[in-house]
């Protein structure tokens, strides 16, 4: 083969094996995926599979198996291949794939019930299609297996949410395009009930498949499979059917001839042991309790003990073995389903001395269970519905010739004609025997045969069992000595009729004793006889129930039995009546006594024995001999003549039980009498009436199944001729008649029989014309049939209410008989009769019967031919409309609408276009207006039914129906109202979505007629509404909604649905969004012209939702339709902003709504690009301006979209602000404050509060204090009116917000401004004092609440893996409150599971920037504080200090060691330089994100000495800021204190300052570093100042600590002392701003104080705001005040003589000083209101920015480390912040505590107010916390620091994983409780008050 070509067969395939496909022209297959082939070369195939039929390639030919397929339909690329196998099993293949994807995703969505049911459905449809394809099963169980598949693919579709599928009747997928609308709803409906009534616990085992209703009888099939019992001789095994309630057996027999060795005795019968028990009815079915009983009968000896001696034993003797029984009940009645090859096992209970059978079998139905010891018999069982002929035909692999048949005892419920019977059951119930003079009880034996009346034997008439062919002769079983023998057992005696009914003719019953020994036995002779004659002397048989007969004693002396005892009375009833009538007649002898009848008892050699009886039941079933004396006197009416008249009368007081056996014999009695005398019409009437009663009889419920008895009797054995013009005249009198009084009734009856009697009449016609042709007698007949037409049309006329109930009954019953009365009428003849006599009856009467009677006559023959439409159709259409305008019986008028219009879909009743017609001209706009009405009032009864009749009527309407109906309207207005009526009633149909969501055929199916409809109204409005001078704005408005929602309807939305549905939708309906948007919507709006600028921009939201379908080629048509938009509005208003404002608001509300993809964003750049470009002089630049502005916001709304349903609000936050900042740009208020609110409100979610606060206040800034009413109101403030309103509204919740995230200061901005407003414009005052309330409330809660400061952390998210707006940007964090990196990052990853960490500080590579990979770098950074103005030269409080630390922060730094040269093993800080970075975020933290994107980086190198100087100064400031702590608050632990002294004195770890000397301060460094001088003497000058506080930190350790730590306090003094001699002796000696160790001390410092204040480059007590270190809370400077560079012992030199004389005594003001809180900082922080300086007058001046945050711990957040080390993050990060749990436990203290007052251990005096009683009292120190140097000299007193949580303190310890250790509980002395704030603090030597305790919030 040379190149491809078209394939002939091989057309359909599936793949068995994998297939990849490397290359792109390669088809990649999956293990059963289908396909279609289309062409073939070498060893290779073309095509596409079914799931996606566009991507076509290339596959091996040994990659797939060739299946059978038929090729429907031909065209050029394209043709319909349908594989060649069994329906069922295609849609099994379809439903177990599609089925297995949904089942993947229950897997994915841990919907574990469902996942396993529908595991489990899957496995045993996959069993089944094996079963199926197998082609082994037999025709009976192929076609429940089928409905079992059908049902169970039904079910899993409703779990699975999945469409409903619509079948045929057969099971099958109904075809939409072969039925009507209206029957597709119908279907639908029927669907969703049937499976409704399923088992809603999806428990969806196979269901039994209900059991037709015109099924009357049901069979039992038993196959018996073994005998398992020690019976050892032969037996007989006889099963049958028992009622336990009613203790009776309901089934013959069947026998199976069981053998010694446990094999049948026929071995023809191995395995073949079958029989049915039929003919059970509905009301067997639902009996109580049925038991398959099964009595074993023993065949031999007397007695299985005797042995085998000499003598010879009597063998063949029935004697009792035992019974078998089961429960069948459930079978029966079909709640267990039967399976023949199920074995059902009956447990063995044996007989126990003489019980008989009967009470055995009462045992066992009785008991609960038996002990069986294993032995019993297996069975296997089926129901099978359906007479015997069905059976056979269903079952053929079950029934065969060796069936045997076991009839149930009495009639069935139907017995059809020619079903001949003449059965009698004999039971042999009980006998009473004398024992004679024998010592014991006869063992009795009872024969019975049928004889006639000369003794003749009748051969083979007694059946004992099926199974057994008929004898002469039946033998009972033998009871040992048993006196009272109770037999119970039956016999069937079949007896032709002829000798049947033969005088005489009786069962004769001889009674024998048997012996064990075989010479006794065969001596003896029957001892006695009885009998029973089968007919009575009047004719009828024998009746049924139980006899006591009479048993003679037989002289022993005859040799045979004669017929002599047929002159003596059988019965003891008979005895008793002969008795009677001889005493009646003159004996005057006793009746009782029957010594005095001896005449009447004994015949020739037979005597009455009065001690012997014998009971038995007979039970007749005969279809020809009746039991009824009146029945069969109608029967015999030849024969009595006389009579007739009152047996005819007599037969309506028959039961109709007798009359239904006997239905054939007695019509046709009836029929013979009728036509006997054709000239007379003696019985005419009385045969008539008859007649309607047996009609009237079947028609009863009670024997409606006798119903197709008649039918066949009408068919196949009615022959009378003559018999149709007497019945038509007797029932036209009747109508005739009608009015008269008292014959409404037997009209009544005569109605209701209408159907039966018709096809009687019609009957008799037909048989009449085919012995005498077809014009004998025609036109009588004919004219006699009219006239009944007639007088039915004259019953409908009568207004009387006695006949409305006959009227009633005429029109329920005169549809019936119109299809055989077509065959004697012409066709349009009986039309118009049937026309007369529904428009006869009053209009307003009976009209739900006449709705019902039309409905029935559109079912009907009569309907379907063409001409009696015309007749019938005007008229029922106007009927119609006549209740629909009065909305009177709509359920009614409904169904037979649907009836008409499926009537008319169906292709065989020849052309229905003015059918059509007429039902569109005088039904459509009233259904309309209908289904209009019914949508206003919700009525959702019937709406579904008439939008099903309305779309019908649409679907069957062509072209040119469209074209008549609307030239049809008069006038213009008419034709308008009417498109807007339809438009609106389609426009509901679609977004209102009427039917459920799984009635996929029935919505797309609608869907394609509307569509159809819409083309056709597209041309009126282009013909007839176009014009400008009368243009119809709101129809062609109404138009282009309906098509934009026609579109957008969700059930056209064919990229949802699966491979399967989309590709059956596509073949059958196209993609109907492609016909709408380029044959409606584009083509119509090209026809508007002019009249397009009445459509913008109102249009222009609708247009878009259609261009956002993802249907490429529905886009590229429709996206034109904006560029005319553009147009049009320039050319008539200059501009298109109102277009652009309107497809920018739109955008917003469809992308976030889930429309739009990024393709989308392409093609729409690319069409309204092009056109723009085409057309540069009009819209070239704005154009191109305005395509870049909807590119820039899909983006942005696209990412948008992917984000807000995720977990991760931080996304959603950032989306949000993205498009916020777009909308600001672009100066859309009002999109801008709609994402300001849905901002707001993710905040909210996460507790946000700060940042709601400030995303509010975007908002609040755009308002005016103004009265202007506000342009759009907010849904969240609707009572706001005006912008003020509005406005102050925000305010009180920006506050609220900032209270509640503890950004009082914010709120206190907020409510300055509102005091503004409140106190010089509104003058509310009291709305004024309750702000000022809420002001100092404010205030306070900065004084007084602490604030832990949050963490910093920068984020870069390296990679394309990450959505657009976060791909490799870097952004800077703000932690919450207590969250550590770990907790950082670990939040971070659960965001973004799929990212990796990196564990280097250094820049990403370009590779990895350009990877798809998820990669997240996290660094901790430090805020740098910005400089305040209003600070400078002032002493702030830490509270206030500390906020600005880490709020209002835009810059931040972060350090990263490394070494320039090669490292020193011996000292790396020799070489160790620090890299810091410095970024700017784009706004300042925190804001309205928790996040911002860093806008600006920069980076600065610090050498090794700045480093040392920089850990050094952060050393000295802890060490400094914590014993102001401890000098401040004695009740401190000791702990904290403890690790920073032994830190700073025994630095083993890092070297500390020694190491820093060996390092820097040598001369060989200075030599060879020149340039760092300034820096070396710096470096001096901090080792000498960090003596001094060691000093005093050594002096409170020793102070405070306990005897256990003397050792540890000894180490340290020791250490220290060597190191203050070495520091003193080599860098001078320092004393440290605001710690004094003697009054001269204290002098000394203060002068120094107060000199430096005269400077005015640096002012010693204020807070310096030059520095925006973040690693304290203050400025980093030296710690040491000292101007010009110089030391403090030598400044002090000078000014030391002076001092000496000052009196120490005397009073000293102390405005000096300041007495300074305590800060409260976060765990781990710096003292914020730690006051430091730059080193002024140094050559090298440095900035304090290069000198802040230069370690990683040195932030307010992170705790610091002992030796200031920097972070370095190539080793593991790790936080050091305390875990929350510690948190909360060092919080858990009480807050307002007693703060003790820290002493000085120095001797010193100090004045009391006494000394001088003139001076006024001091004011209150400033808490300058952060200012040491304003420390009094006193340290009596109350201490004014407010309390501190002990967590705070454990900022220098090294084991800040811990909780802090708790306080000491030693009472102190001089402990003062703290006063209030407001309240002046005590000074030394004031009066003693009672502090007030106010407790912080």
């Amino acid at each position: 083969m040379t190149g491809w070509v078209p394939t002939v067969e091989a057309k359909y395939a599936v793949a068995i094996y994998n297939f990849e496909g490397i290359n792109s022209f390669e088809l990649k297959l999956s293990v059963g995926d289908t396909v279609q082939i289309l062409e073939e070369c070498s060893g290779w195939y073309k095509g596409f599979t079914t799931r996606n039929r566009r991507l076509r390639g290339i596959f091996p030919k040994g990659y797939v198996f060739i299946k059978e397929a038929s090729v429907e339909s031909h065209g050029e690329g394209r043709e319909t291949v349908i594989p060649k196998e069994t329906p069922v099993v295609h849609e099994l293949t379809t439903v177990i794939r599609e089925w297995g994807v949904l089942w993947k995703q229950l897997y994915a969505k841990i919907n574990r019930e469902l996942f396993n049911t529908i595991h489990e459905m899957m496995y045993e449809l996959i069993d089944c299609q094996k079963q199926i394809v197998s082609g082994t099963l037999p025709v009976d169980e192929l076609k429940d297996l089928k409905q079992q598949v059908t049902s169970k693919i039904d079910c899993g579709n409703r779990a699975l949410g999945l469409d409903l599928v619509i079948r045929d009747e057969e099971g099958g997928i109904q075809d939409p395009f072969s039925v009507s609308t209206v029957a597709l709803f119908r279907q639908h409906e029927t669907a969703t009930q049937r499976i409704g009534q399923q088992n809603d616990t999806l428990n969806l085992g196979f269901q039994k498949h209900p059991k037709s209703v015109n099924v009357y009888s049901y069979n039992l099939f038993v196959n018996l499979k073994n005998v398992v019992c020690r019976i050892g001789e032969d037996s007989d095994v006889l099963m049958s059917l028992y009622d336990a309630k009613e203790q009776k057996h309901i089934s013959e027999s069947y026998v199976a001839k069981w053998s010694s060795k446990g094999i049948p005795r026929d071995i023809s019968l191995l395995y073949s042991l079958k029989t049915i028990f039929t003919d059970l009815g509905a009301k067997d079915l639902q009996r109580e309790k049925v038991f398959l009983v099964c009595q074993i009968i023993r065949i031999g000896r007397m007695e299985m003990k005797e042995g085998d001696n000499n003598k010879k034993y009597t063998c063949g003797l029935k004697r009792p073995f035992g019974v078998c029984a089961m429960d069948i009940s459930d079978i029966l009645s079909g709640r267990i389903e039967t399976d023949e090859d199920k074995q059902h096992f009956l447990p063995f209970q044996a007989s126990t001395g003489e019980d008989s059978l009967d009470s055995i079998v009462r045992k066992v139905v009785t008991a609960r269970e038996i002990n069986h010891k294993g032995q019993g018999i297996w069975v296997g069982l089926k129901m099978m519905p359906g007479d015997i002929k069905q059976v056979w035909k269903d079952y053929p692999h079950l029934m065969d010739s060796k069936t045997a048949i076991a009839k149930k005892m009495g009639f069935p419920e139907v017995i059809m004609p020619g079903d001949v019977r003449n059965d009698v059951y004999v039971t042999l119930m009980h006998g009473e025997f004398d024992r004679g003079n024998k010592p014991k009880a006869r063992n009795v034996e009872v024969s019975m045969e049928v004889c006639t009346s000369d003794g003749t034997l009748l051969e083979d008439v007694i059946h004992t069992a099926a199974g057994e062919p008929p004898g002469s002769f039946y033998h009972s079983v033998v009871y040992y000595q048993v006196k009272s023998p109770k037999f119970c057992e039956t016999v069937k005696v079949a007896i032709p009729i002829e000798e049947f009914c033969q005088t005489d003719t009786h069962l004769r019953i001889t009674f024998k004793q048997r012996y064990s020994t075989e010479t006794k036995d065969r001596q003896e002779k029957p001892f006695g006889v009885a009998y029973l004659r089968l007919m009575t002397a009047i004719g009828t048989t024998i009746v049924n129930g139980e006899h006591e007969l009479l048993v003679y004693k037989c002289d022993k002396l005859q040799e045979s039995i004669g017929t002599h005892y047929l002159d003596l009375p059988s019965t003891k009833h008979e005895l008793e009546r002969k008795h009677q009538s001889q005493t009646s007649g003159g004996s005057g002898g006793s009746s009782n006594s029957l010594g005095s009848t001896g005449s009447l008892v004994r015949s020739k050699g037979y005597n009455l024995s009065s001690k012997d009886s014998l009971h038995i039941s007979t039970l007749v079933c005969s279809t020809k001999l009746t039991q009824n004396v009146d029945l069969l006197g109608l029967l015999k009416w030849k024969s009595d003549r006389s009579n007739l008249q009152a047996n005819l009368e007599k037969l309506m007081k028959v039961d109709g039980e007798e009359v239904v056996k006997f239905l054939q014999d007695t019509l046709d009695a009836l029929f013979n009498i009728l036509t006997e005398s054709p000239q007379s019409n003696e019985y005419d009437e009385p045969v008539f009436n008859a007649l309607i009663f047996i009609i009237g009889l079947i028609a009863d419920r009670k024997y409606q199944q006798f119903r197709p008895v008649l039918d066949a009797y009408v068919q196949e054995h009615y022959s009378v001729t003559f018999a149709d013009i007497k019945l038509m005249r007797v029932f036209k009198n009747y109508l005739d008649n009608a009015g008269e009084k008292g014959m409404q009734d037997q009209l009544l009856k005569a109605l209701k029989a209408m159907e039966y009697i018709f096809r009687f009449i019609l009957r008799s016609r037909t048989l009449f014309t085919g012995l005498h042709g077809h014009n004998t007698g025609r036109n009588q007949f004919e004219a006699l049939l009219k006239d009944v037409f007639l007088s039915l049309k004259w019953l409908m006329a009568y207004t009387l209410d006695n006949v409305l109930l006959c009227q009633g009954a005429a029109m329920k019953y005169l549809p019936s008989v119109l299809t055989d009365t077509l065959e004697m009428l012409e066709p349009k003849e009986l039309a118009i009769l049937v026309k007369e006599f529904l428009v006869s009856l009053p209009p307003d009467r009976l009209v739900k019967q006449k709705m019902d009677c039309i409905k029935d006559i559109v079912r009907g023959e009569l309907f379907r031919r063409r001409d009696c439409r015309a007749v019938l159709l005007p008229m029922t259409t106007m009927f119609l409309k006549k209740l629909l305008t009065k909305k009177e019986d709509m359920r009614q008028v409904s169904e037979v609408l649907s009836e008409i219009l499926d009537t008319l879909w169906r292709k065989d009743i020849g052309p229905t276009h003015g059918d059509i017609s007429e039902v569109m001209h005088s039904l459509l706009r009233t259904v309309i207006q209908s289904v209009i009405f019914m949508y206003m009032d919700n009525d959702e009864t019937l709406i579904g039914r008439f939008v099903s009749s309305m779309i019908s009527i649409l679907h069957q309407m062509t072209e040119y129906h469209y074209q008549e109906y609307i030239n049809a309207f008069p006038t213009r207005t008419d034709l308008l109202d009417f498109l807007m009526e339809i438009f609106m009633v389609f426009r509901d149909l679609i977004s209102k979505n009427l039917y459920p969501n799984d009635w996929a055929t029935m919505i797309v199916q609608q869907n394609s007629v509307i569509l159809f409809a819409m083309k056709q109204y597209a041309r009126v409005l282009q013909r007839s509404f176009v014009r400008i001078d009368d243009f119809e704005f709101q129809l062609w408005n109404n138009f282009f909604h309906l098509a934009v929602a026609f579109v957008t309807q969700e059930s056209l939305q064919l990229e949802n649905f699966s491979p399967a549905k989309r590709n059956k939708i596509l073949e059958r309906y196209g993609d109907m969004r492609r016909e709408v948007g380029f044959e409606i919507i584009r083509t119509m709006w090209n026809y508007l012209g002019k009249n397009k600028i009445r459509f913008i921009p109102e249009m222009t939201g609708p247009f878009l939702e259609v261009t956002l379908v993802p249907e490429a080629e529905l886009r590229k048509a429709t996206l034109p339709i904006f560029f005319d938009m553009m147009q049009c509005e320039c050319n008539v208003r200059g501009n298109f902003k109102e277009f652009e404002r309107e497809i920018i608001s739109q955008l917003d509300v469809l992308v976030e709504g889930g429309h739009g993809d990024e393709l989308y964003v392409d093609l729409f750049g690319q069409i309204i690009g092009e056109y723009c470009t085409q057309h540069p002089n009009l819209l070239g630049t704005e154009g191109m301006t305005f395509v870049k502005l909807v590119r820039d916001l899909m983006g942005r709304l696209l990412d948008y979209r992917d984000i807000i349903h995720e977990e991760s609000k931080e996304n959603r936050m950032s989306c949000t602000v993205n498009l916020l900042n777009f909308y600001k740009d672009i100066d859309r208020q009002d999109m801008y404050v709609r994402y300001l609110y849905k901002l707001c409100d993710l905040h909210l979610e996460c507790d946000n509060y700060t940042e709601a606060g400030f995303a509010l206040q975007l908002h609040a800034d755009r308002l005016q204090w103004s009265e202007r009413p506000l342009l759009t109101h907010s849904d969240k403030y609707p009572e706001a009116q005006t912008e003020r309103q509005l406005k102050e509204l925000l305010y009180y919740d920006i506050i609220d917000f900032f209270d509640k995230g503890k950004m009082w200061e914010k709120g206190i901005l907020m409510c300055k401004e509102l005091q503004i407003q409140y106190e010089k414009e509104l003058f509310d005052y009291i709305q004024l004092g309750e702000l000022l309330q809420r002001m100092a409330h404010l205030y306070d809660k900065i004084m007084r609440i602490p604030r832990p400061a949050p963490e910093y952390f920068k984020v870069m998210y390296i990679g394309h893996g990450f959505p657009s707006f976060l791909r490799n940007k870097v952004f800077i964090y703000r932690g919450k409150e207590y969250e550590r990196l770990a907790d950082f990052v670990a939040q971070l990853q659960q965001q973004f599971p799929n990212a990796s960490m990196m564990n280097k500080t250094t820049p990403p590579d370009n590779e990895q920037l350009m990877s798809k990979q998820q990669i997240l770098q996290v660094v901790p950074v430090q805020p740098l504080r910005e400089d305040k103005k209003e600070f400078n030269g002032k002493t702030i409080c830490d509270q206030i200090l500390s906020y600005y630390a880490v709020n209002e922060v835009m810059k931040f730094s972060y350090s990263r060691a490394f070494h320039r040269e090669t490292k020193d093993k011996d000292n790396e800080f020799k070489t160790m330089c620090i890299e810091r970075t410095y970024f700017t975020t784009a706004y300042k933290l925190p804001g309205i994100l928790r996040w911002f994107e860093v806008a600006k980086t920069s980076s600065v190198e610090l050498s090794p000495i700045s480093n040392a100087i920089e850990n050094m100064e952060d050393v000295n400031s802890k060490l400094k800021q914590m014993v102001g702590q401890y000098q401040a608050d004695s009740s401190l632990p000791l702990n904290p204190l403890s690790l920073q002294l032994n830190g700073v004195i025994d630095s083993a770890v890092m070297g500390g300052p020694a190491k820093y000397e060996q390092a820097f301060c040598t001369d060989a460094y200075a030599s060879k570093h020149p340039e760092n001088a300034i820096h070396i003497a710096r470096l001096k000058e901090l080792f000498a100042e960090q003596i001094p506080l060691v000093e005093v930190g050594l002096m409170i350790h020793r102070n405070k600590m306990k005897e256990d730590l003397g050792p540890f306090q000894k180490k340290m003094e020791d250490m220290f002392v060597k190191r203050k001699e070495q520091v003193e002796e080599r860098y001078g000696k320092k004393l440290v701003e605001g710690f004094a160790f003697t009054p001269n001390d204290r002098m000394i410092q203060s002068y120094a104080r107060r000199f430096s204040r005269g400077r005015s480059d640096r002012p010693l007590s204020s807070v310096s705001n030059s520095s925006t270190s973040s690693d304290t809370h203050g400025s980093r400077s030296s710690i040491v005040s000292n101007p010009d560079n110089l030391s403090y012992l030598q400044l002090m030199s000078s000014t030391v003589t002076q001092h000496l004389s000052l009196n120490l005594a005397t009073p000293r003001r102390m405005s000096d000083s300041s007495v300074f809180i305590k800060g409260q900082g976060t765990p781990g922080s710096k003292s914020s209101g730690q006051h430091k300086d730059k080193v002024s007058g140094s050559p090298a001046k440095r900035n304090s920015k290069d000198m802040s945050a230069e370690d990683s711990g040195s932030n307010a957040s992170t705790p610091s480390k002992e030796a200031a080390k920097p972070i370095i993050l190539d080793e593991k990060i790790s936080s050091a912040r305390p875990l929350r749990k510690d948190m909360k436990k060092a919080n858990a203290s009480p807050l307002p505590r007693p703060l003790k007052a820290m002493s000085m251990h120095v001797p010193m005096t100090t004045s009391s107010p006494e000394d001088d009683p003139d001076v006024p009292p001091k004011l209150p120190p400033k808490a300058a916390y952060s200012d040491y140097s304003s420390l009094p000299f006193q340290d009596a007193g109350p201490n004014p620091l407010p309390p501190k949580k002990l967590s705070l303190q454990l900022g220098a310890s090294p084991f800040r994983d811990k909780p802090p250790p708790l306080p000491g509980k030693e009472p102190s002395s001089t402990a003062t409780p703290m006063p209030q704030m407001k309240e002046p603090l005590l000074l030394p030597g004031s009066p003693a008050r009672k502090p007030t305790l106010n407790n912080t919030s």
